[in-house]
């Protein structure tokens, strides 16, 4: 099968379907008929599906325009998620206080509010995710393709780039100031290559 009715697969461009004729489905000798004609019309109207596929392709099946539900089904198509977890700082605290409290010079005082070492990326930045993802799911782990997903990731961010040690090793570099969040992705998500074997470094400005 080459297409389905007047669409012709890797031919046809993809838009809003045409609605529908009711001359199409009337015989020539009913056309006079305005009840005929008009519950024709009505059932076309009931059943017309013109709206719903519109908003099917848009904010789920084209990646570059979906929303909310739509990208978290193609996350967990390329296999990455939208809520990342955040290392977050220990407080100032005593031995009581249990594993979250550090002593002197290696944390600071509780501020009282809740703290959640989760966040859920907006949209845009999970769309970005996922297109980095979707390519590293394709990488062939070189210098190369690493660079390129960096690009993708941080658009006219500055340099960020990966070095070679040439000892199994080797180094994600930032030139640039990055948030915690996206410290927390680079090193947390999966979405950076790493070939097997090879220890990975990150170096942050």
């Amino acid at each position: 099968m080459s297409g389905i009715g007047n669409f012709t697969i890797g031919q046809s461009a993809i838009g809003t379907p045409q609605r529908f004729n009711v001359l199409d489905t009337v015989l020539s000798q009913y056309a006079n008929s305005p009840i005929i004609m008009q519950l024709v019309q009505n059932f076309s109207a009931y059943f017309d599906q013109t709206q719903n596929i519109d908003a099917f392709f848009d904010t789920i099946f084209n990646i570059n325009t979906a929303q909310g539900y739509g990208l978290d089904v193609w996350g967990r198509i390329v296999g990455v998620n939208r809520v990342i977890a955040i290392q977050t700082s220990s407080a100032f605290g005593f031995q009581e206080a249990g594993a979250s409290a550090t002593g002197f010079e290696q944390g600071s005082f509780f501020s009282g509010g809740s703290v959640t070492s989760n966040f859920a990326l907006s949209d845009d930045a999970f769309r970005i995710l996922i297109f980095a993802k979707a390519l590293s799911n394709i990488s062939d782990g070189s210098i190369a393709s690493c660079n390129q997903i960096l690009l993708a990731l941080f658009p006219n961010r500055g340099n960020c780039y990966v070095v070679d040690g040439l000892n199994m090793t080797m180094t994600y570099t930032f030139t640039f100031a990055t948030s915690d969040v996206e410290q927390s992705f680079i090193q947390g998500s999966g979405i950076l290559p790493k070939p097997t074997g090879v220890q990975v470094l990150y170096s942050f400005a």
